[in-house]
């Protein structure tokens, strides 16, 4: 009796420990489960599991789970890995990049800028400008095609101020040449608005650029045709009548809206080709390349080292100088200031002029003489020469004091390769500008150097923008492109 009382009290604590071990089983494979598998409840696992009596916790109660707890994962897996593909689309795709050929139609138009600019440098220089006394946007585009047309026109011309006082004697053939020069210069201006605006509609409809670039370059657009009425408006100030009422006045366009047009040419280059340049650099950077011949650093450190920051300051300001400098320019050529004190570095014979020849009483027009300094310094030829040189030989010293400054050492390690050499080809055209500029004076302003003169100071300019380009950050877009690139290799 005994035996069998030990017997069962046996049997009980085998059957309680089995139980025991199955439970504290059960919840170990929930917990494993649940962490490998979360997509299954784990509720439910315990429902299976946790719940099940030892006899009942067989396969076929645990195996549909496994299967649907495989296929979710597999599922979730591929997910991943589609994402990471590079073929596979994106849920939040790279902004819009503008191709190298969109850089190459800017550049393209900033050319035919610097063509109009230096076109209308030569029309100026041969007394063009007033020889088409209409502006007709669309019609004048067609010259005159037989003889009839052509005495029309010339009719048209000897009734202006120009032909009365100084070109009285002059023939058909040669107000010809007077007048396809002012009008190879308008039909110059239209091109510009035509290999410009076509593009840029198709590029913004097609979403070849981002909104903000169509914004920009659209008022690009808008400038070209402001550019051309500011063209008429300076043509219409030297047609006007009140120069034949003024004793030895010489009939000429305003030297203010000469400069004025001339700045809007600037500026429509500057915003073509600066824009052109970082399209492409950035084109370059987002597949790769270097960034200013940089390899190995990090741009933001580069660009927010204090040596690298007065330089880009000093480059900023240099460049803002030569275009000061050549906008001094329009009013020399304005005024015919060129053709006076033909000597350099001396005017007659000094430094500068006497004071009262720079600030001559004459040029005051106000009763109390107020207007005695502003109107020197626009209207006196003697003062507006000097000023020119005061800022050309300014612009100069500047631009060797910035190519001194790329032999410290401390600047050479700081400074970008690539922007060391535009430094450097900046000094070189400064160097140029400089020796075009004193030979124009020496021999009396003629055509051809007066031309590559005024071609020299676009070309300064660009080559300031360059300097300013390669210190530039990549845009946005380029970087986001860049990374995206960097990630998809590895």
């Amino acid at each position: 009796m005994l035996l069998n009382a030990l017997r069962s009290c046996s049997a009980r604590c085998q059957a309680t420990s089995r139980t025991a071990l199955v439970q504290i089983t059960s919840r170990t494979f929930s917990s494993s489960l649940s962490r490998s598998f979360p997509q299954i409840d784990s509720l439910r696992i315990a429902g299976v599991l946790g719940n099940t009596q030892p006899t009942t916790l067989s396969t076929s109660r645990i195996l549909p789970y496994l299967n649907h707890a495989r296929l979710h994962s597999s599922s979730k897996k591929s997910e991943q890995v589609g994402a990471a593909s590079p073929d596979a689309p994106s849920s939040e795709p790279l902004p819009i990049l503008p191709r190298p050929s969109v850089g190459g139609w800017l550049l393209f138009s900033s050319t035919l800028v610097f063509a109009v600019i230096v076109v209308g440098g030569v029309t100026r220089l041969t007394e063009s400008g007033l020889s088409i006394t209409e502006w007709r946007p669309i019609t004048g585009i067609l010259p005159p095609l037989n003889h009839d047309e052509w005495m029309t026109e010339f009719n048209k011309y000897k009734a202006t101020p120009e032909f009365k006082l100084m070109n009285s004697a002059i023939t058909l053939e040669d107000f010809k040449f007077i007048f396809f020069m002012e009008w190879g210069h308008r039909v110059l201006g239209r091109l510009i608005g035509l290999a410009f605006v076509g593009p840029l509609a198709y590029l913004a409809l097609r979403k070849k650029i981002s909104r903000s670039m169509t914004t920009r370059m659209t008022g690009l657009a808008l400038l070209i045709g402001a550019q051309g009425a500011m063209g008429w408006y300076m043509v219409k100030s030297g047609l006007e009548d009140s120069f034949l009422e003024t004793p030895g006045a010489v009939p000429r366009v305003s030297q203010y809206r000469l400069a004025s047009h001339l700045g809007l040419a600037f500026l429509l280059y500057l915003g073509m080709f600066g824009s052109g340049m970082a399209i492409i650099k950035d084109w370059k950077y987002a597949n790769g390349a270097a960034w200013s011949g940089v390899t190995g650093q990090k741009i933001s450190a580069i660009l927010q080292n204090p040596v690298v920051r007065r330089i880009k300051i000093f480059s900023w300001g240099l460049a803002g100088l030569v275009l000061l400098t050549a906008l001094s320019g329009a009013f020399v050529a304005g005024l015919d200031a060129g053709l006076l004190y033909n000597e350099f570095p001396l005017m007659g014979g000094r430094l500068a002029p006497p004071t009262a020849e720079l600030f001559d009483p004459a040029y005051a027009k106000s009763a109390d003489k107020s207007d005695l300094w502003w109107r020197n310094i626009f209207e006196n030829p003697t003062t507006v020469q000097f000023d020119h040189r005061v800022l050309a030989t300014t612009t100069y010293i500047a631009a060797a004091a910035l190519y001194a400054q790329t032999f410290k050492p401390a600047v050479r390690a700081a400074l970008p390769p690539l922007t060391r050499t535009a430094i450097t080809a900046a000094f070189a055209m400064a160097n140029v500008q400089v020796l075009l500029g004193i030979t124009t004076l020496l021999y009396l302003v003629p055509v051809p150097l007066a031309a590559l003169h005024q071609a020299g100071s676009v070309m300064l300019l660009s080559a300031m923008v360059h300097v300013l380009i390669t210190l530039r950050r990549p845009g946005a877009a380029a970087r986001l492109w860049r990374a995206s690139k960097a990630a998809q290799k590895k």
